[in-house]
């Protein structure tokens, strides 16, 4: 029987980060534990110098690895960073090799400082807070700045939002990785929502319900969500919850960060990746039933959203006995 290699998530720790910044990676990519599912990763906290490092909450956290850590991992996790601190050579050095020698480098927060700093995302996108993102723009002009999205990912290089979407973004890598039945389900022990998509903006004044309620956009989400395999025009679905199309347009968007039409796309894609993992149905019903209509437009997003095919999908991420769908 071949044994199957953890895959290394190295986290970087330094002096003043919060303690909620350097929890978020091991928090999601740990395994097992209490309900937390078994996830294949393998976490190491390290840091430029190694002992005792203070937090921004006023204690201290022991750190026993040094950089040599990024040297063999799969993934390299920046969770934060100070902007007023410039990285040494030396960190510049071991996340840039990192990055040559095949590892994915995550830059959380402000962690797109050392991303940008780096020079692996130059030319490139990269996503950050909003309060950081002008002067991050300002600092590494060579580097595209995102204020306005949750996540960027590149494939090899991935930035993130503050705080909830470290979150998102770090559950976002476990689906990339592992399929959307595992993500889901670390989501669960987690408390949290399965899936924001990246492109959500970072400002969203209220949650989305799934149950409706007196909200329009609830209902409508709701009234959608029991038909996602039903051709939906926005005349007919803004009629459902007696709004004109226009305000229904603007209130969707203020309640969920993008317009109704990318919301839907957005759900029959995770319906549909969940059918590729978890049966044996063809490309041509899972597409039927995802809503997408033919395997041809289901191919079609698969590859702008995705960057991949479902036949590649389904080879990648199929976790489970299939399951017999009626």
């Amino acid at each position: 029987m071949t044994v199957t290699a953890p895959h290394r998530v190295a986290v970087l720790a330094f002096g003043g980060m919060s303690p909620f910044h350097l929890a978020v990676p091991s928090a999601v990519f740990a395994s097992g534990g209490g309900t937390a599912p078994e996830t294949g990763y393998e976490v190491v906290v390290c840091a430029e110098q190694p002992g005792r490092i203070a937090t921004s909450a006023g204690y201290d956290v022991v750190v026993d690895h040094g950089l040599e850590q990024l040297t063999d991992a799969d993934t390299v996790v920046l969770p934060s960073w100070d902007p007023a601190r410039d990285p040494s050579p030396a960190l510049v050095a071991a996340v840039r090799c990192a990055h040559v020698r095949g590892a994915r480098v995550v830059g959380l927060c402000l962690g797109a400082y050392l991303v940008a700093a780096s020079g692996i995302a130059d030319g490139r996108t990269v996503a950050t807070h909003w309060h950081a993102a002008p002067d991050l723009a300002r600092r590494f002009p060579a580097v595209t700045v995102r204020s306005d999205i949750l996540w960027s990912d590149l494939g090899d290089v991935v930035t993130s939002a503050g705080v909830a979407a470290a979150l998102d973004t770090c559950l976002h890598v476990v689906r990339t990785d592992h399929g959307v039945a595992l993500a889901d389900a670390v989501a669960r022990a987690l408390v949290l929502a399965p899936h924001r998509d990246g492109t959500q903006t970072q400002f969203i004044p209220a949650p989305v319900s799934r149950h409706p309620g007196e909200d329009p956009v609830d209902r409508a989400i709701d009234w959608a969500l029991d038909r996602l395999d039903e051709p939906i025009d926005l005349d007919t679905w803004s009629r459902q919850v007696h709004v004109a199309r226009r305000t229904f347009t603007r209130r969707f968007r203020d309640r969920t960060g993008v317009s109704p039409g990318l919301w839907l796309v957005q759900q029959r894609l995770a319906r549909a990746r969940a059918l590729l993992e978890t049966t044996e149905l063809t490309v041509d019903e899972v597409a039927r039933r995802a809503g997408f209509g033919s395997a041809a437009t289901l191919r079609l997003h698969f590859t702008e959203h995705l960057r991949t095919t479902p036949r590649r999908h389904r080879e990648a991420f199929r976790r489970t006995e299939p399951t017999t769908v009626p």
